[in-house]
């Protein structure tokens, strides 16, 4: 008997001393060609092991959770010829009010593309979320849009967001409207990226929208991981209370991580209070949510190990990886019609909004939105957006090429030692 056949034999004798059912076959022989759609009573690998228990059913194919994604140009939006002035980035949850659907997002329109912070001033930004505006934009079709103007403005200095109001997220909430955004009291870059949560509200998706003028969700205490910045702040209405997701970065630079975390409330004006089980997702640069089944589902997109994973958790906190999937929006906005109806029977989401970072160089950069399109619904089957091969041109893993440092230090290292 060879080694691996003695540690085989030694660990069905440990499976079968610790739990006697799990060597019960459901079949005699080797697994099954009929995929079982539950897992079976065998002794079975780690990654078997995930496939039924990590996953909500064995195939992608088949995972109400998994989708790939599609993406198209909205119509409708001027960029200035793309020389970096105008920028629209970070859009909110897509709501259909009155036959009209409605979107909320950050815009730039300044002398200047981005100069950084060295450079930055009154007028000049440092970032590209710098010096900005909420602005909003509504719909027939979501596919053209019609920006309509202002919806938060820029408050005077010294109040919460003088130096810029952006990524903005949108709660319905007993016949009024609220939008949650990052107030910067300085320029992004000068020490970080550094805010709280502020809070406008508004009787109509119109407005006008007033300011509420306070701190709305503070920065966590000295030495914890949001001690600098609330980003990204996402309500939604969860078992009759509302669920503000919010991501930090935390860190120092450049080994950070950014991870997501929960604030709740029963009230939009607050008190908001903090989960003590933040950070909820150890994965994910921003926050985009939706009800789905009993709980809630998430996006992570890419920083950290669970980058390109859509998650799920039945009570809202508790995320785990439901779906591996790639090419995921950035950003994203997702159209959830039942983002605040906390019947525990979420439907999932079909589209949204995103936004792209680099359509132009570094000397002018800004930022523009653009429409995805997903199966990630329990009341949709589109077997198109269930495929695991997404095929791209070479170019397009061509940019994503060696920097000329990397090229160089390749180079000399295949180069023979000199004599």
């Amino acid at each position: 008997m060879s080694l691996y056949q003695r540690i085989a034999l030694l660990t069905l004798t440990l499976v079968a001393s610790l739990n006697p059912s799990a060597l019960v076959a459901d079949e005699p022989g080797g697994f099954p060609w009929d995929i079982p759609q539950s897992k079976p009573s065998r002794p079975l690998s780690a990654a078997m092991e995930r496939l039924y228990t990590n996953y909500l059913t064995p195939r992608p194919e088949d995972n109400e959770l998994f989708s790939s994604f599609k993406y198209t140009r909205l119509e409708g939006f001027d960029y200035h010829g793309g020389d970096g002035t105008i920028s629209r980035r970070d859009p909110s949850k897509v709501l259909r009010i009155n036959d009209k659907y409605y979107v909320w997002y950050t815009k730039r329109d300044t002398p200047t593309p981005p100069q950084g912070a060295a450079k930055c001033t009154d007028t000049i930004p440092s970032t590209d979320w710098d010096l900005c505006e909420i602005w909003y934009a509504t719909s027939d079709d979501g596919f053209t849009w019609r920006e309509q103007g202002v919806a938060v403005p820029r408050p005077p200095k010294p109040q919460v967001g003088w130096r810029s109001v952006a990524t903005p997220d949108v709660l319905a909430w007993k016949g009024k409207y609220y939008l949650y955004y990052q107030g910067f009291m300085e320029a992004s870059g000068t020490k970080g990226d550094h805010c709280p949560v502020a809070m406008s509200y508004a009787d109509s998706p119109d407005g006008p929208w007033t300011a509420h003028g306070d701190v709305v969700v503070p920065n966590g205490a000295p030495g914890e991981w949001d001690q600098f910045s609330i980003h990204d702040p996402y309500p939604l209405v969860y078992k009759g209370r509302i669920y503000l997701y919010y991501k930090a970065a935390f860190g120092d630079r450049p080994e950070y991580l950014v991870a997501n975390g929960l604030a709740m409330a029963d009230d939009p004006s607050g008190p908001f209070e903090k989960h003590p089980l933040n950070p909820l997702m150890n994965s994910g640069h921003e926050t985009a949510y939706f009800p789905f089944k009993e709980g809630i589902a998430s996006f992570a997109t890419t920083n950290g190990n669970e980058s390109n994973t859509i998650q799920y958790a039945p009570d809202g906190i508790n995320f785990q990886i439901a779906a591996v999937t790639s090419l995921m929006p950035i950003a994203s906005g997702p159209h959830v019609p039942d983002a605040f109806d906390s019947n525990g029977n979420g439907r999932g989401i079909t589209w949204g909004l995103s936004h792209f970072t680099n359509p132009g160089t570094w000397a002018k950069s800004h930022s523009i939105l653009a429409r995805f399109d997903c199966d990630l619904s329990l009341d949709v089957h589109d077997p198109e957006m269930k495929n695991t091969r997404v095929w791209l041109k070479p170019d397009i893993y061509f940019s994503q090429g060696l920097s000329q440092a990397q090229r160089k230090q390749r180079k000399a290292s295949s180069e023979p030692a000199s004599k």
